[in-house]
């Protein structure tokens, strides 16, 4: 009952809708940590594909030639790059 409260109507104060109702909490909230990696690793292609783009170069072809390179940084580490230090960015582009 602890776990549900601030619940709305009888599914905080009805053990067996409580019950029912933290089962579900726990289901969603596993499916959405999950979710939320998803969507974060498609910001970091955005971020990254924006910043590229201004460097005359396409995504896909950019992680290519990083890999080609054997340059081994992260999307999250690049979409980082790209949006707070644009030179940076642009000398790994450059390095390809």
């Amino acid at each position: 009952m602890r776990r549900t409260k601030g619940f709305r109507n009888a599914i905080k104060s009805k053990e067996r809708q409580a019950r029912e109702a933290i089962f579900h909490a726990g289901v969603h909230a596993f499916h959405d940590r999950r979710k939320k990696k998803r969507e974060m690793r498609k910001l970091w292609q955005i971020k990254i594909s924006a910043a590229s783009r201004e460097k005359g170069i396409s995504y896909s072809k950019l992680i290519d030639k990083l890999k080609k390179a054997g340059i081994a940084l992260d999307r999250k580490i690049l979409s980082q790059l790209a949006e707070k230090h644009p030179q940076i960015f642009a000398k790994i582009v450059s390095a390809d």
